[in-house]
């Protein structure tokens, strides 16, 4: 079976994205840039919503033509194209970049894709993580948090009927008091 991390950036108040959709307080060290974009080349399979799959494709593909890119970019871009996605929406009709869309329930196709044989999965995307999260899916949540609080807008948890028990298994400072905790939870 096939460990599922949720990962991302977080505010201290616990936003993954401010009033409006701002992420713009969550720009990552070099450092932690690349701790992210080492995770990306470990990942066999990432899941991903459809508002953070427009995102990333909207940016990545087209990486190399940004004003100011860094050999690490570039590296980065590399690796999440080709990385394994499934992107989960009624409403995506096109995907390129080794990515694949599901327009069903994804509870029930999240489970089968951990039960397969491979390597690890990550999922990214609020709405995608919380259905997740709520039907015990999640075997690790990683979180970057920065010493910013940003008073609203993406919680990067969601309700929960019941506790979830963790156990912390990293912890790490990242410049810019970024501190990234990796919670496994504890079954």
């Amino acid at each position: 079976m096939r460990k599922l991390t949720y990962g991302m950036n977080v505010s201290l108040d616990g936003y993954i994205a401010g009033l409006g959709g701002d992420i713009g307080w969550s720009v990552p060290s070099d450092e932690l840039f690349q701790w992210w974009s080492d995770r990306v080349a470990a990942t066999d399979l990432a899941l991903y919503g459809r508002k953070l799959w427009e995102t990333m494709s909207d940016y990545w593909p087209m990486a190399q033509q940004q004003p100011g890119v860094t050999p690490a970019d570039i590296e980065f871009a590399q690796r999440w194209m080709e990385m394994r996605k499934v992107v989960f929406s009624s409403t995506v009709t096109q995907v390129d970049w080794n990515t694949s869309v599901f327009t069903g329930d994804p509870v029930p196709e999240i489970a089968r894709l951990k039960a397969e044989d491979g390597g690890p999965m990550d999922i990214g995307g609020a709405t995608l993580a919380a259905a997740a999260m709520r039907a015990g899916l999640i075997d690790e949540y990683v979180l970057a948090t920065a010493p910013v609080l940003v008073g609203g807008g993406i919680p990067f948890f969601t309700v929960l009927d019941n506790w979830v028990n963790l156990r912390l298994v990293e912890t790490r400072i990242f410049p810019g008091g970024v501190v990234l905790t990796r919670y496994a939870v504890a079954r």
